[in-house]
């Protein structure tokens, strides 16, 4: 039965919780929520249709079709969260949206092409890469949207969205959620999981993150054989502790997600029994033991990280200060495919007048109004900056293209 007392403590289309920085336009017509509205932009932005050519945790190179990628997962997670949503009496848009946002920093090949950026990041900006932070950092500054006179502007979701993609991270082991109190500069977040979601639905997605991973991942291992016999007894006895009638993963994300609405309320927050937080936790470090940390998964750890570097040299390489896109067009680098998109790239975030090219230089004046993050280029940094973004963006496929480009050269 729904736990009405959530009902008093639901976002609501508060002042605080829908503020944007800015408008992109309104229409007065427009039959949908502020949280709507922020679903709708993420459903329809680049970053969100990449995700399907984005690793989970298994490389797929598109010869399984079977093996989840990036945007199942967030389908996972918005099953989840929106089930516990409604059974508690929660915001259903707001928490739809968070799902379905929730991914969108993630870097190609998973978490290996996350700790690859990060290290990056950390050697030439002093600075540190997770997805996070990055999917916050994408919504505002990157992801673009046609408004209604076909100009590009960001994103401008509401802090509520923006927020919840921040505070997201489910790799913390909490058996307790409760959003923080206070409303913050969402800057202030340096580090993973340093505060939590300000609204329930962000915590909500944020425990529906952990038990749809879980789950899914160990179905995935179990198509590729990760598991030996011993382990597969191992995955039986752990299904059926709590549940003698549980005969795989599915079973099990059932019970936690009944459980957890059973045992969750205003006073004392989001929360499974214990039996069941036991349970999930010794799932999580199965799965660690016997997945994430796999010698299977070393040859991909090792090609992911060489992808990601070479293309990252060569277009560091590259590099001419305020010069940069010119001379890249002067020395014809723009033959291959992937500077080509660079270039492209890059001039939709810089000062127009960088750009010689008449008809680039018009279409980027007239048509994208966005935020010119990368100024004139003539910091390095801003420049090393635009590279690991250009990378963070790329799906899988589209990095080993880049990678087989170079190979070519």
């Amino acid at each position: 039965m729904k736990n009405k007392l959530f009902e008093s403590v639901a976002a609501t289309e508060s002042p605080e919780l829908i503020r944007r920085e800015h408008l992109i336009y309104s229409r007065q017509d427009d039959i949908r929520s502020e949280f709507a509205r922020d679903y709708t932009r993420v459903l329809h932005s680049w970053a969100y249709r990449r995700l399907k050519h984005k690793t989970q945790v298994f490389f797929n190179g598109a010869d399984n079709d079977h093996i989840c990628t990036r945007i199942e997962h967030v389908a996972h997670v918005e099953s989840v969260a929106s089930t516990i949503a409604k059974e508690l009496g929660l915001n259903s848009e707001l928490t739809l949206a968070i799902a379905f946002a929730h991914d969108l920093g993630h870097a190609p090949f998973g978490h290996q092409g996350e700790y690859v950026i990060d290290e990056l990041a950390q050697k030439h900006l002093n600075k540190n890469f997770w997805h996070e932070q990055n999917g916050l950092y994408f919504v505002d500054k990157i992801e673009l949207l046609a408004d209604n006179e076909e100009n590009y502007q960001n994103l401008q979701l509401t802090y509520a969205v923006r927020d919840g993609i921040i505070s997201h991270c489910g790799e913390l082991d909490e058996n307790v959620l409760c959003p923080r109190t206070q409303y913050i500069d969402l800057k202030e977040f340096d580090s993973k999981g340093k505060y939590q979601a300000y609204t329930w639905e962000g915590c909500v997605v944020k425990l529906a993150d952990k038990i749809a991973y879980l789950g899914r991942d160990i179905e995935d291992a179990k198509m590729l054989g990760y598991f030996s016999k011993e382990q597969l007894s191992e995955l039986r006895e752990m299904a059926r502790v709590n549940d003698e009638k549980a005969i795989n993963t599915t079973v099990i994300m059932h019970n936690l997600i009944i459980d957890l609405c059973e045992n969750s309320n205003p006073e004392v927050g989001l929360r499974l029994s214990k039996k069941m937080s036991d349970q999930l936790n010794r799932i999580k470090r199965f799965n660690y033991e016997t997945i994430y940390n796999n010698p299977r998964l070393e040859p991909y750890k090792a090609y992911s990280h060489l992808i990601v570097n070479q293309i990252f040299d060569f277009l560091y390489r590259l590099y001419k200060g305020c010069d940069t896109i010119s001379s890249c067009i002067r020395q014809n680098y723009e033959e291959k495919q992937f500077v080509r998109d660079f270039i492209s790239y890059l001039s939709k975030y810089c000062n127009p007048d960088l750009i010689q090219e008449q008809s680039l230089y018009e279409e980027v004046k007239n048509k994208y109004k966005n935020e010119k993050i990368y100024g004139d280029l003539s910091d390095e940094k801003v420049y090393i900056q635009a590279i690991l973004d250009f990378i963070a963006g790329m799906t899988d496929t589209y990095a080993v293209k880049c990678f087989d480009e170079l190979l070519r050269c």
